[in-house]
């Protein structure tokens, strides 16, 4: 709540654009993996967004401002688990 005051904001899930990149900042090492991954998995622009949206709710659980590799990592997999799902189901 406090990272949200006065914004129109009280999610990260209602993130988006310039608001996304302000409130969730990537170590160094957070923002390669990233990167790495957008290429090699294929990733469109909405998954690397939700990844960032999803890596901060992992970073605020861990009770960490920045987000770090792991936290990335994490919603990675998390994605990837999504999308296997989806094509059990398709």
């Amino acid at each position: 709540m406090r990272r949200y005051r006065g914004t129109p904001y009280s999610h990260n899930s209602e993130l988006s654009g310039s608001a996304l990149r302000k409130f969730s900042k990537l170590s160094n090492e957070a923002e390669l993996l990233l990167k790495s991954s957008f290429e090699t998995l294929g990733l469109s622009m909405r998954a690397f967004d939700r990844i960032i949206k999803l890596s901060r709710t992992i970073a605020d659980l861990d009770g960490r401002e920045l987000i770090a590799a792991n936290h990335i990592a994490e919603a990675i997999q998390y994605r990837q688990l999504d999308r296997r799902g989806q094509e059990l189901t398709s």
